[in-house]
């Protein structure tokens, strides 16, 4: 039986199991990742029916949303003590990274080692420094956090929890699509979890808008 979808061999590496993304939530290849082991990822709209994912054994992880923003709607926050740079090394940032992601799909995920989703995370973050994709977010000189910017995507980021809460991350991020716009782009986006409210609110205040929801579904065949 053909499964339509694609082997995602870093998070394989990671789990020690295939690992696999699908492209539909067809019943053939829901019923052909039953048959096959390893772990399986599938998006689906959330208006979509779930008959044949509860058939076949697929469990709820999370809904994803598009942040999005033109540059001609971004909100500027500035302030002084706040600055960034690409200058900065793994070792720097992976102690704030390292445990900063509870609403991720896979820390979420129960039949997954939270210690695993956790370095999924680190892993992903040491190849986006390698690539010089990172900025480093200071406060008075000080890292307090990091974002990671593939094209026009903010696809990683946090901050170190003694800067959480503080009132100082639409600055940071200012600074960082600021950074983004005059390099010619035209809009950022990223993509959050629904339940994230702080990065939700974030968002907002920047003047990014939502799109493109998602419902996560997993399945762990042994």
């Amino acid at each position: 039986m053909t499964m339509s979808g694609k082997l995602i061999p870093w998070d394989a590496a990671v789990f020690a199991m295939p690992t696999f993304e699908l492209s539909d939530a067809s019943e053939q290849t829901l019923k052909a990742a039953v048959a096959r082991p390893g772990h399986y990822t599938v998006k689906v709209d959330p208006l979509a029916s779930k008959k044949w994912l509860h058939h076949y054994g697929f469990y709820y992880c999370d809904t994803l949303i598009e942040p999005y923003c033109p540059k001609e709607r971004f909100k500027v926050f500035a302030r002084a003590e706040v600055s960034i740079s690409r200058s900065v090394t793994f070792a720097q940032v992976l102690p704030i990274c390292h445990g900063a992601f509870s609403h991720g799909r896979f820390q979420r995920d129960f039949k997954l080692e939270r210690v695993k989703a956790d370095e999924r995370y680190d892993n992903w973050l040491s190849a986006l420094v390698a690539e010089n994709k990172v900025y480093g977010l200071f406060f008075r000189s000080e890292l307090a956090g990091f974002v990671a910017v593939e094209g026009n995507v903010l696809v990683l980021h946090a901050l170190s929890e003694a800067y959480r809460g503080k009132g100082l991350a639409k600055y940071f991020w200012s600074a960082v699509c600021q950074d983004c716009f005059a390099t010619g782009l035209g809009v950022l986006k990223s993509s959050i979890s629904a339940t994230n409210i702080p990065a939700l609110n974030l968002y907002v205040s920047l003047g990014f808008q939502f799109t493109n929801p998602m419902d996560v579904y997993h399945r762990l065949t042994p």
